[in-house]
């Protein structure tokens, strides 16, 4: 047994100085973890800022300038005052995403107990902000007509509604971009990594040189996943200190040392998947072909972009032996909540589960490999 850890150890070296030697594969790594997560955790936003907004003020009164003045940034750009007429040539074009459009009389038919009309015109284009955009306009209009109607109305109220955002105040949503993007490159990377390696063997004709050693299957495999998780294990800490926590001012919650623990665990699932791949593909653009869908399946049905009990019944027993579902739930456990060992146990023993099954299946298609080669 011991000489089975030598063997892998002194294999890892070797595999880790082939991968310290390829100076493109290095940059692309350090481009993944640094300038491509500040990319995705400042670029791609979900909630609404900078909306164009145009006003038809029909009414003219002060409570229709107090809606018009509470359209506020950074949710909302300056509103404009347009003609009723410009109206659909304006949302045709694209001007606009909202057109709010307050009827004549709206603040003495509101006083006269009447229930008048506000027409809100949507470009719906923009899916997302369309969503919640309206949502905020909507609760935006019945609070500033409550509050100039009935100043002493909230007093008055049965209920007090207080809310209370925890571990994101602010409901930023940079801060749940930014380690998920990380999250993303961990799966990516591991996976084209140690696939890479299995062909890059294969291709450039070292394979043989191992087969003539009195070396095994899972020895080879084992040291291709710990030298190659040891990169992705030292990048993710280096991108989650320097460039999540210090250039994204974004605040880690949890422990750090735990996070990577969990990581390396995460590491060995999607790393014997990856060795699977590897050993069902005959090339580089051939492994690329299959394993990019099976990245963005575990991507797409992790919980990462979309809440799992959003998804239907049958799906979400399918995705239990996906290992992105659970590494991402005991990743927001531990950076988002500051959860600890005993409350995210349960998905590390089904990572190591899924990990343990994956390279079970792995190995034998990875002797045969071995085998066809000699």
């Amino acid at each position: 047994m011991l000489r089975w850890f030598i063997t892998v150890y002194h294999l890892g070296v070797k595999e880790l100085s082939s991968v310290l030697a390829d100076k493109v594969l290095l940059a692309f790594i350090i481009y993944c973890f640094s300038v491509s997560v500040y990319t995705v955790a400042t670029g791609v936003k979900t909630d609404v800022a900078g909306a164009r907004v145009a006003v038809v003020d029909g009414d003219g009164s002060a409570l229709s300038r107090r809606l018009r003045d509470a359209l506020l940034p950074p949710q909302f750009k300056t509103p404009e005052l347009i003609d009723r007429s410009q109206v659909d040539r304006a949302m045709d074009e694209g001007k606009y995403a909202f057109v709010l459009d307050l009827p004549p009389r709206l603040e003495a038919d509101l006083r006269e107990g009447h229930q008048p009309t506000i027409q809100l015109n949507i470009d719906a284009t923009a899916m997302t902000m369309a969503g919640l955009g309206s949502a905020y306009i909507q609760t935006i209009i019945n609070q500033e007509v409550a509050a100039a109607l009935s100043p002493d109305a909230p007093n008055r109220a049965p209920v007090s509604l207080v809310t209370r955002t925890y571990f994101n105040p602010n409901l930023e949503g940079m801060w749940f971009q930014a380690v998920m993007a990380v999250i993303q490159y961990i799966t990516i990377m591991s996976i084209l990594l140690v696939g890479a390696a299995v062909i890059r063997e294969r291709e450039h004709g070292t394979i043989e040189h191992l087969l003539v050693m009195p070396l095994g299957a899972s020895e080879i495999a084992a040291a291709k996943i710990w030298a190659n998780g040891l990169v992705i294990l030292v990048a993710t800490g280096l991108s989650l200190q320097f460039v999540v926590r210090l250039w994204l001012g974004v605040p880690i919650e949890g422990s750090v040392p735990l996070f990577l623990t969990c990581v390396a665990l995460y590491l060995f699932a999607t790393m014997s998947l990856g060795i699977l791949l590897a050993t069902v593909t005959r090339s580089m653009p051939q492994f690329s072909l299959v394993g990019i869908p099976v990245f963005l399946v575990l991507n797409m049905l992790s919980g990462a972009t979309s809440p799992l009990e959003s998804m239907p019944t049958v799906l979400q027993w399918l995705v239990q032996v996906s290992p992105t579902m659970h590494f991402v739930q005991l990743a927001q456990a531990i950076l988002y909540r500051g959860a600890g060992l005993a409350i995210i146990w349960p998905q590390l023993l089904v990572l190591a589960g899924l990990g343990a099954g994956f390279l079970a299946v792995a190995l034998p298609q990875f002797r045969a490999m071995l085998a066809r080669s000699q």
